[in-house]
């Protein structure tokens, strides 16, 4: 059965947390175990959170090769990014509360999720291609108005810009982590209470329709959780384009299984893994030499390339 499929990853994922808790450990137990232990929880609710919602959202669109990001997430995270240094400058934008910075970037990223989902989905097939269309010419005019921004604005300040318009997997603010978790656990049950719904969901909107189901509340039920999902994560560690369509693609290689209670299970194990393992070789091997969001786009990239290019079959 696939679902057995699960288990080496969650064994796999639980060697790679246990090394990255204890690999290279100096002095006391108590500190280190606490503190690399926040950094964990926080690698595996952004990739739990990454995972689900590329999952959800390719089934709401049909399509393996879409992400959240093809809505204009990433570019209205630098827009917001760049609007704060811009009006607040470097040292306004450092005297905010992380708090009080994370709520902002969330109610501004999920308000305008829900803005476009809600005025763009109609019951009918075509308004969902509509909305992802819509979505790309909006985050290309969000990274119009964010070049113009930064070009006006100092260029010590820029660099702040500069560095928050990128993943940050090695600085999570571990204080975030509370409300950050209480919202990913929130929309993961939610995700998992309706998996079925997503299976029938997959089935196109004709079959949905005449097996019963609810299609317009279901799909905006659907891509509510995922605006949560992408808003969480894209506010706790910044943009990542390609990392969601990178483990929902293994997931559906690795399981070959259609039905939600596997893939996003298995599409959460293997971005845990991701993450967990590629944190613990850029900090423990390479000694941060390198970037683990770099590695991992650089790969989402390609499998997106061979997603593309890959012939369909007859």
């Amino acid at each position: 059965m696939a679902a057995r499929r699960l288990i080496p990853l969650a064994l796999a994922l639980g060697v790679a947390s246990v090394l990255f808790l204890t690999l290279g450990a100096r002095g006391s137990w108590s500190f280190v175990l606490g503190y690399r232990g926040q950094k964990l929880a926080a690698l595996l609710i952004v990739g739990a959170a990454i995972a689900v919602s590329t999952v959800i959202f390719q089934t709401i669109s049909g399509n393996r090769i879409l992400t959240p990001s093809i809505m204009g997430f990433d570019a209205l995270f630098v827009l917001l990014q760049t609007g704060l240094v811009f009006s607040l400058g470097g040292f306004g934008l450092a005297a905010l509360s992380a708090e009080a910075r994370f709520g902002l970037e969330l109610l501004l990223l999920l308000a305008a999720a829900l803005l476009l989902f809600g005025t763009l989905l109609g019951g009918r097939r075509q308004d969902i291609h509509r909305m992802i269309l819509t979505g790309i010419i909006f985050g290309v005019m969000f990274r119009s108005v964010a070049s113009f921004l930064q070009r006006m604005i100092d260029p010590n300040e820029f660099a702040v810009v500069q560095s928050a318009s990128f993943a940050r997997f090695t600085t999570i603010p571990t204080e975030l982590l509370a409300i950050s978790g209480v919202l990913c656990v929130a929309a993961l049950a939610a995700a998992w209470a309706m998996r079925h719904r997503l299976d029938v969901l997959a089935l196109g909107r004709d079959a949905a329709v005449s097996l019963g189901l609810p299609h317009r509340a279901t799909v905006l039920a659907a891509l509510t959780l995922t605006a949560v999902l992408v808003s969480v994560s894209t506010a706790l560690v910044g943009p990542v384009t390609f990392f969601g369509l990178l483990v929902a693609a293994l997931a559906h290689r690795i399981t070959g299984d259609h039905r939600h209670a596997v893939l996003m299970p298995a599409a959460a194990l293997l971005a845990g893994l991701v993450l967990v393992a590629g944190q613990t070789l850029v900090e423990r091997v390479l000694d941060l030499s390198t970037t683990l969001s770099v590695v991992v786009e650089f790969a989402g990239g390609i499998v997106f390339l061979l997603l593309i290019l890959r012939e369909p079959k007859r």
